[in-house]
This record gives C-alpha cells, sequence and structure tokens, in this order.
C-alpha cells in the first residue's frame, strides 16, 4: 500500500465516521483518531511520511480561511476585549506554564523547546470546539467568542512556536530578535492580507465563471500564508486578514450560482483536511507509542500533567479575568460592544478549550534536525505528548460538554434566533416592495401586475418565516401558500422528468455529451431558482 492510498483511506473514513458520529452523539474527531489507530495497528499499513516543511502551509491556510467566513469582523469586533484577553494573554500563561512543567518532568529537554511544546498546545480548536458545540445552541456571542479565540490565538502560538524552534535548532536566543520579530510579523502579515484581498476582489470582480471563482478563492488564503511566511510575516494573521476583508466587501448579490458553488466548496475542504488531520494523529498515535516501549508510563504522566495545567491554567485566567471584563463593560461600555459573557457562560468558555487540528500540524511540522545535524530535542516524546493532550481533551472535554451545556441552562432562547430572523426578513421585504414602487414610478406598471407582485411578495415573507407572519397575513396567504406549494411540487416532477431523459440520452449513441451536460446545467439551474 502507497502513501496516496493510504490517504484516500482517511478521506474515506471521514465520509463514514462523521454520520456515525453523529448517530452515536458523539465529536466526529474523537472518532476518526480511533479510526486512524485502528489503520496504524494493521500490518499492512504503511508509515505515514509527512515533510514537516509542508504541513503548515497546506493544513493552516484552508482552515483559517473556511473558519473564518463562518464569522464576520464585526462580531470580533463586538467581542474584541474576551478575545483578546484569550487569544493573547492567555496563550501567553499557558505556554510559559507548560512550558516550565514540561522541563521540569523531561529529562534533559531544553527550554526552548519545552517552549515550542507549549506554544503547539496552548492554543484551543475552533473546529474541536464548533464540532463539539455545533448543535447545543449557545448563544451568539458565546460562539463567537470560541470562534474569534481560536483564530486568533492561533497567530500568538504560532509566532511563540516559530521563536522557540528557531532557539532550539540555532541553539541561540535574544529576547529583544523575538520581540522584534513578533511585531514585525505582525505588521507584515496584515500587510500581505490586506493586499492579497485586494487583489482577490479585483480579481472575482473580473471573473463570471463560478468555478473559476470558487478556484481563486482556493489559492487566496495558500497566496496570503506563503508570502507572509517569505516576507517573514504571520501567514495565519494574513489569512484571516485576507478573509475578514473579502468578507466584509458587499458582494454581488445576483451571484447566486457561485455563492452556492463556494460555500458547498469550502464546506467540502474543510471537511476533508479536518478528518485527514485528526486520522494523522491516530496513525502518529500507534507508530510513536509501539516505537515508545517501556517508556509509556512516564510519558502518560508527563502528558496528563501537561493537560491538568492546561485545564486549570485557563480556570485560573478566565474567571477572574472574565469578571473583570464584565466590570469594565459596565463602568465604560465601548460602542457595539457586546455583554461580557456570565459566571454560567464563562464555565462552559473554560470546559470548551479542546485542542485541535493547530495542535496537530505544529507538532507534526517539529523539524527533524538542528543545525548541528543533530536529532531536534525529544522530538517523538513531544508530539506524543501533543497527541495525548489532543485526545484526553476532546475525550473529557469534548463528550462532557453537552452534558454540562445542559446542567447549566446555557443556550439561546428560540425566540432569539426567530426574533433576529424576522427582522431580517421584514427588512428584506421592505426593500422588495420599495423597488417595486421604483420600478412602477418608472415603467408604469399595470394595477393588476403591481397587485399580484406585491401578493407573491407577502407569500414570499410567509414562506420565508411563517412564524413571524400575523395571524391576518397568514390568513390571507395560506390559501395562496398552498397552490404555490402543489405548482412547485408538479413543476419539480416535470423538471426532474426532463433531467432523467437528458442523463439518459447523454448515454445514447450519436449524442453530444457536451451539449447534454450544458442542457443539464441549465435544467438545475432553473430547479434552483
Amino acid at each position: 500500500m502507497g502513501q496516496l492510498t493510504l490517504l484516500f483511506l482517511l478521506m474515506f473514513g471521514t465520509v463514514v465516521v462523521v454520520p456515525l458520529a453523529g448517530r452515536l452523539r458523539l465529536p466526529f474527531p474523537v472518532l476518526l483518531t480511533l479510526y486512524g489507530v485502528l489503520l496504524g495497528w494493521l500490518p499492512f499499513v504503511p508509515t505515514l511520511r509527512i515533510d514537516p516543511d509542508l504541513l503548515l502551509p497546506l493544513l493552516l491556510p484552508p482552515l483559517l480561511y473556511a473558519a473564518a467566513q463562518r464569522s464576520s469582523w464585526r462580531e470580533f469586533a463586538a467581542n474584541a476585549r474576551p478575545i483578546l484577553l484569550l487569544a493573547v494573554a492567555l496563550v501567553l500563561v499557558s505556554t510559559a506554564a507548560v512550558a516550565a512543567v514540561a522541563n521540569a518532568m523531561v529529562p534533559g529537554l531544553p527550554l526552548a523547546a519545552a517552549v515550542a511544546l507549549g506554544a503547539l498546545v496552548a492554543p484551543p480548536d475552533p473546529v474541536a470546539a464548533t464540532a463539539v458545540a455545533g448543535s447545543l445552541r449557545l448563544p451568539r456571542r458565546l460562539v463567537s467568542i470560541l470562534q474569534g479565540e481560536g483564530l486568533f490565538n492561533d497567530v500568538t502560538s504560532l509566532v511563540l512556536y516559530q521563536i522557540a524552534v528557531a532557539a532550539a535548532v540555532s541553539g541561540t536566543f535574544s529576547p529583544a530578535r523575538a520581540v522584534g520579530m513578533f511585531a514585525l510579523s505582525a505588521v507584515v502579515g496584515v500587510g500581505i492580507g490586506f493586499a492579497v484581498g485586494l487583489a482577490g476582489r479585483l480579481l472575482l470582480g473580473r471573473l463570471d465563471e463560478p468555478t473559476l471563482q470558487t478556484l481563486l478563492t482556493l489559492l487566496v488564503p495558500f497566496l496570503a500564508y506563503v508570502v507572509a511566511d517569505e516576507l517573514h510575516g504571520s501567514g495565519v494573521l494574513a489569512v484571516l486578514t485576507t478573509a475578514f476583508y473579502l468578507g466584509s466587501v458587499a458582494e454581488d448579490a445576483d451571484n447566486v450560482v457561485g455563492r452556492l458553488t463556494g460555500r458547498s466548496f469550502w464546506e467540502v475542504v474543510d471537511l476533508v483536511v479536518t478528518g485527514v488531520a485528526f486520522g494523522v494523529i491516530g496513525l502518529e498515535m500507534w507508530e510513536i507509542f509501539h516505537d515508545l516501549h517501556g517508556d509509556r508510563v512516564r510519558l502518560f504522566w508527563e502528558a496528563g500533567a501537561v493537560v491538568l495545567v492546561l485545564i486549570v491554567v485557563r480556570g485560573l485566567w478566565l474567571f477572574p479575568v472574565a469578571a473583570l471584563a464584565r466590570r469594565l463593560h459596565n463602568r465604560l461600555p465601548t460602542a457595539g460592544e457586546t455583554q461580557t459573557p456570565d459566571p454560567r457562560e464563562t464555565v462552559v468558555v473554560w470546559w470548551a478549550g479542546m485542542r485541535g487540528v493547530v495542535t496537530i500540524a505544529l507538532a507534526l511540522a517539529l523539524p527533524l534536525t538542528t543545525d548541528a545535524d543533530e536529532a531536534f530535542p525529544e522530538r517523538q516524546r513531544l508530539i506524543a505528548i501533543a497527541f495525548c493532550v489532543i485526545v484526553v481533551t476532546l475525550l473529557l472535554q469534548g463528550v462532557s460538554l453537552p452534558w454540562l451545556v445542559r446542567r447549566l441552562g446555557v443556550s439561546e432562547a428560540d425566540d432569539v434566533d426567530s426574533g433576529e430572523e424576522r427582522r431580517i426578513v421584514a427588512t428584506a421585504t421592505k426593500a422588495a416592495l420599495h423597488r417595486l414602487r421604483e420600478l412602477d414610478e418608472e415603467r408604469d406598471l399595470p394595477d393588476e401586475m403591481v397587485q399580484r407582485l406585491r401578493a407573491r411578495q407577502k407569500a414570499l415573507l410567509a414562506e420565508l418565516k411563517p412564524e413571524g407572519t400575523t395571524e391576518e397575513l397568514a390568513d390571507t396567504v395560506v390559501e395562496r401558500s398552498r397552490r404555490i406549494k402543489l405548482l412547485h411540487e408538479i413543476e419539480a416532477e416535470m423538471t426532474a422528468a426532463a433531467r432523467r431523459e437528458v442523463i439518459a440520452a447523454r448515454g445514447r449513441r450519436g449524442v453530444d455529451p457536451a451539449a447534454a451536460d450544458r442542457v443539464l446545467r441549465r435544467l438545475d439551474l432553473r430547479s434552483m431558482r
């Protein structure tokens, strides 16, 4: 079996395991890790060979870009205080605490390598938190804080990681140079991110084909990361800046196909990369533990100590800082800032500190050798500890998080979501009716047509958010909605019959497949409309 076949097996495992995890009500990263362990146990499965230099550029850009698309810059700005306290300050504190414990427990481990371990296990993973908490109906501000922490703590941890690895490889360390590197990395990363975002916006505006637009969005995060990294900037910050910039630019409202294609594509990319990454954990864990032999008990003690430090430090930092942030919000409220999490929500944020894909990528990206052509200090042990941290946090915190949320009663009320959707639908309906009045004035439309369009718009309002309509409006459109639904069902059956005939005709002798594909595409677009 070759490396390519192994990669396909990991992808196939994602297809099978994700729906299985949903049925078992377990976090899918946990089952994917177990799937990787099972693959590693099979004697015919080869050892996974990964170039450490390629891991970060291949894994991080698509994951960060996909995660940033689920949020917005305004949401980050509204939760800036708690996110920055978690994403910068807590990462620094966690890195220092883990480095101190690892340096004391692992004999002969240099301080720089211990700091590298602290930096790579410090950042909680937004993918893991979202995967576990996705069905829990957490308050939106809580989800925004967790996602924002997961995105921006990668910037801090990656810079610390790079500084520590450089010191471990070269054997030298300069505090002044480290601070300068941190500042330069941030400035260059933001600058490159804006530049790539602006270029991407201009190119997207010139491309009319949805397939090419989607391809460009795939290339943009890689370009931002690689260019920033080559110029000694933060590739993570460059990707986030590009994603937030493109997300803040008004997109073409009529580009329905491009929007649907792009979102579906990025959901697939996010799922595939995440699935492969957690499968790799299982494969690597089997190999590493197999090589450690009798040293496993000490390894488990070391990994357990690191997990305990991460959980305790997160709690000791989070609860007083959250209380301070609430007091600051009450005394010095900032325009647009949302309410800081209350004590119950703070408990959820504390317990949602699962580690995931970023820790995997940073651990596997540890160099094989130093500048002196010596093996990187305790590389296998550091990777094993990192993987243990991921598995334990997913099993301990990930599995128990739904129970904790239910016990604390931390969930978004149904009327909050409904009210928000009603406001959006009402605004959209108002804009549509306003445009109808403008067109009526410009073109002097027949009264019958105007009344018919108004009725259809009201029916659309009832269809988009039926519980948000008044009883009087619902009574007037209910019969019309039923007729429209019946019409759509019959038309859908007719279109489906036409599609089946086109597909059958495509395989017949003498029929041009390209012509059949063009007709089928037009039928599909009509079905979407």
